[in-house]
């Protein structure tokens, strides 16, 4: 079965279940600042979740795009993959663990849809702890399937619970399916989410019906959700019997132009094939990420800069292959060619693509030109020390101040008899790693999952904001995303110019002008084919007849929006813009806080 097949049989089987085929969201997520990127399927649908309603109702599935930046230093092993697909069905306060499970049952062995045998199947479910009970309701359910208790194994709650995304919030148990890959246990105790690849995990259903309170209890759920997870990329991978992703037809057309271009053939099991991975991995990723309707170009800042470091060490491994020159444009080509049909706006961004990849490359090929003749002005002084061992701080500065891999300062130290203190070098690295996440921690707040007062006045400040740009810049203005804590917003927006002191003011009053009139809000579910035909803005694309949320505010805007928002504009306060500034090229970015008025 094809990537395609799955992802075809996998909505087709939940249509048939009454469920709503919905629009997965973009890679970039909005005014959520706790992440990055959309790490899972049930990412955008927090709200929703925590009681929001849906406009498309309580049974929901999705395809959705999803990158994991966690493991980027592991990619290149034959499993580990920065971005994949993720299959996904939702009841919000609909059906709960019952339905649920055998519904996975029914497409996980049914001929009609994945046809896996029931003896391949193994099942975990949470073991129980101080804080909830065993889960001997979906172990009942499992069994009344035909599982056999030796194949229902009761695990902790670091294998067999999800959530909260933060401290507090929804979370609950899981119970997750294994198919037995048919190699040898590796020993007495091994059992689905072992290591050693006999048990391969095809899907996961959570259970949400508790909520972790402050104090660190967890009360239960007056309304439980199912939210559950399957991915496309890891699953083909088991049907087909392969022993690695990259050996999938989602990979192969990739690493076939990366051999072309190389001339190396890969499957040798050597460096060469780690390289090769990376390269198809990354590229991958990084057409997805500059393709994205909300899409971001490299940067130092941010998914920027996550965008910047998968480039280079991309172009790093091109030229570990002996590729010489910017070359990622080439196998960036065959990934949009691969996924045109299912997600087309990267084959209406490919010139933009190739543009900003082939750009980054040729950035950093002059990097490492220049990091080159820094080494070079420090060898004199080097050859002085008879240890022949560049210090790893030295390293270490070479990386911080010129964007030089240690792995390339390696070679050019071996080349002149040379070796790097990678000891010295990790510890230096280990100490900014510290830094950064002690600043992305405070910078890291708030998210999909609050809903405070304070974040909903200022997402629909937000509204406010993007209709006075679009009337004092022009109508070309556009959002880019949005990120909102308790204390601020901030708005991304396409423009090509600074904004004088005279346009931030004149956008200021218009928002002001609109919380004095105190305007009410108001909301109505409709197709987006009806939405724009009301005027409303939407620009994140929503499938044409997929219904969705218009926000109205009074006289003045109306938008296709997820919420939640307040009921009158009166109780925003004074809109204040505290910076107008670059965040890419083509885009400005605003930060603004709600003051209250005395």
């Amino acid at each position: 079965m094809t990537g395609n097949e799955l992802r075809s049989k996998y909505l087709d089987f939940f249509r048939r279940h009454g469920h709503a085929v919905i629009s997965g969201a973009s890679l970039i997520p909005e005014n959520d600042p706790t992440v990055l990127f959309t790490t899972a399927g049930m990412h955008p649908l927090v709200p929703y979740i925590l009681g929001e309603p849906h406009p498309a109702g309580t049974r929901l599935t999705d395809v959705q795009k999803c990158i994991r930046t966690g493991d980027i230093d592991a990619v290149g092993d034959p499993s580990h993959l920065t971005f994949f697909e993720m299959l996904g069905n939702w009841s919000l306060g609909d059906y709960f663990k019952d339905e649920a499970i055998r519904m996975s049952y029914e497409f996980l062995t049914s001929p009609e849809w994945l046809g896996i045998s029931p003896d391949k199947l193994s099942v975990t479910v949470f073991a129980g702890d101080d804080d909830a009970p065993r889960d001997d309701e979906s172990a009942s359910v499992w069994r009344s399937l035909g599982i056999p208790e030796e194949r229902i194994y009761y695990l902790p709650k670091e294998d067999n619970w999800w959530g909260p995304a933060g401290q507090t919030g929804p979370c609950g148990p899981d119970s997750e399916m294994f198919m037995d890959t048919g190699r040898e246990a590796c020993g007495p105790d091994c059992r689905p989410g072992c290591h050693c690849g006999k048990y391969f995990e095809v899907w996961n259903d959570v259970f949400m019906q508790y909520n972790k309170q402050a104090d660190g209890t967890y009360a239960k759920l007056q309304r439980k959700c199912v939210d559950t997870g399957m991915g496309i990329e890891r699953t083909i991978t088991i049907l087909q019997g392969k022993a690695s992703v990259y050996e999938t037809e989602l990979f192969t057309p990739i690493i076939e132009e990366i051999t072309r271009i190389s001339g190396i053939a890969y499957g040798g099991g050597d460096e060469a094939d780690t390289s090769i991975r990376i390269i198809a991995d990354h590229v991958k990723t990084a057409t997805f990420i500059i393709g994205d309707p909300r899409g971001v170009t490299p940067s130092n800042l941010g998914q920027g800069y996550i965008l910047r470091r998968l480039i280079r060490r991309a172009s790093r491994h091109g030229r570990k292959l002996g590729i010489e020159g910017a070359f990622l444009s080439q196998p960036a080509r065959i990934v949009i060619d691969m996924y045109r049909e299912v997600y087309p706006e990267l084959a209406e961004k490919m010139d933009f693509i190739l543009k900003e990849l082939t750009s980054e490359e040729e950035k950093f090929l002059k990097t490492l030109q220049k990091g080159e003749h820094e080494f070079e002005k420090l060898l004199p002084s080097l050859e002085k020390n008879p240890k022949k061992q560049i210090p790893g701080r030295l390293a270490f500065k070479l990386y911080d101040t010129y964007g030089f891999p240690v792995e390339i300062t390696e070679e050019l130290a071996a080349e002149h008899g040379f070796s790097v203190d990678r000891e010295g070098f990790d510890a230096a690295f280990a100490k900014h790693q510290e830094a950064s996440k002690k600043g992305a921690e405070k910078t890291f707040k708030g998210g999909l999952a609050d809903q405070s007062e304070l974040t909903t006045r200022l997402h629909t400040a937000t509204h406010l904001l993007h209709k006075a740009l679009r009337t004092v810049l022009g109508e070309h203005v556009s959002q880019k995303g949005s990120n909102i804590t308790p204390e601020r917003l901030r708005f991304d927006f396409s423009h090509p110019d600074k904004m004088s002191p005279e346009e931030i003011r004149a956008v200021e009053d218009m928002v002001n002008e609109q919380i004095r009139r105190d305007l009410p809000v108001t909301m109505e579910v409709m197709t987006l084919e009806q939405a724009q035909k009301a005027g409303a803005l939407a620009f994140f694309g929503d499938k044409y007849e997929e219904k969705v949320k218009v926000y109205t505010m009074g006289d003045y805007s109306k938008e296709v929006c997820g919420g939640p928002h307040v009921s009158h504009l009166g109780e925003l306060g004074h809109f204040r813009i505290q910076k107008e500034q670059s965040s890419s090229a083509g885009v400005r970015r605003i930060r603004a806080v709600l003051e209250s008025v005395e």
